[in-house]
């Protein structure tokens, strides 16, 4: 078998078995494209670890980041073991692969008072009752007091809101799911959006869809759209250049623990499978303490 075939089996499998998110797939399928680009058609047994570190040199060489590296390791070795144990290969190369650590950088929050100072903008801006207004300002508001994921808030669905307990069903990565909660000024945002705009926005529809946030046709609002709204909304709090898709949740996540919330609390309230990817917010929490003090503390 050769690479690109074995290549498209392993990424059914992440898809189909593993229910990998569909861009976690793509992305494992675009390294394992730059891979066989790389070890020009050769058969996928005759791939050993000399030229899987070539492959990777050739990328330190082209400038690609240590995370990208990093990633690109870790899907030759899943796409290696997997082939082995399909018994496609009797020999995995990648066993002794070694890339590049990756580096951990910290993910750029608001300021709490920013936070405040922007949402109450939006929720002004909403009453004029227009429904683009009161969707982007019950998006804005349900992200950052949830913590919530952008793909899992563009998943819900009506049924899935629960007003009375201020609670939302979301389905995460791996297609787990959970309950996570959320503030008042957020189910009040929801619920002046579901009765005064979300009806506006269906009957643009070709078909009902039973999404609680619509775009301008009526269909399930996506990704890229939340993503554009809040890189517009904190880009002018925390720079442009510094806006990703997970801000709100960074700066929601820094914010429990800076008002004392339990690690583990959090943990669950983001879904993080690993303690560890919570507790780089507990360095966010620390830097901003350090950072205060010498602002503040007479002997700093």
């Amino acid at each position: 078998m050769d690479l690109d075939a074995a290549a498209d089996a392993f990424t059914t499998h992440l898809a189909q078995v593993r229910r990998l998110s569909a861009a976690t797939v793509r992305a494992y399928r675009s390294d394992l494209r730059d891979l066989s680009d790389a070890v020009e058609g050769r058969p996928l047994a005759d791939v050993d670890l000399e030229a899987l570190r070539d492959w990777l040199w050739r990328a330190t060489q082209r400038g690609d980041a240590r995370s990208t590296l990093a990633r690109r390791a870790a899907a030759a070795r899943s796409f290696f073991a997997w082939a082995k144990d399909e018994e496609v290969i009797s020999v995995d190369p990648s066993l002794r692969l070694i890339a590049p650590k990756r580096g951990r950088t910290l993910p750029a929050v608001a300021s709490q008072d920013g936070m405040s100072t922007l949402l109450d903008a939006y929720r002004d801006a909403a009453t004029d009752g227009d429904p683009a207004r009161l969707r982007d300002h019950a998006i804005l508001e349900l992200l950052y007091g949830s913590g919530m994921r952008v793909s899992e808030l563009c998943g819900i669905d009506v049924d899935d809101l629960d007003l009375d307990r201020a609670t939302a069903r979301v389905l995460g990565k791996g297609s787990k799911e959970r309950v996570v909660p959320y503030g008042t000024p957020a189910r009040d945002a929801l619920g002046a959006y579901l009765t005064r705009a979300r009806s506006a926005l269906a009957a643009r529809a070709q078909r009902p869809t039973p999404a609680v946030f619509l775009g301008a046709r009526g269909g399930r609002l996506g990704p890229r759209a939340v993503y554009a709204l809040v890189a517009q909304a904190l880009g002018p709090i925390i720079g442009a250049e510094a806006v990703g898709p997970h801000a709100l949740r960074h700066s929601a996540a820094t914010h429990l623990l800076d008002g004392g919330a339990d690690l583990r609390a959090v943990q669950e309230i983001l879904g993080h499978a690993s303690l560890g990817t919570t507790q780089i917010y507990t360095h966010v929490s620390s830097e901003r303490l350090t950072a205060t003090y010498r602002l503040a503390h007479p002997r700093a």
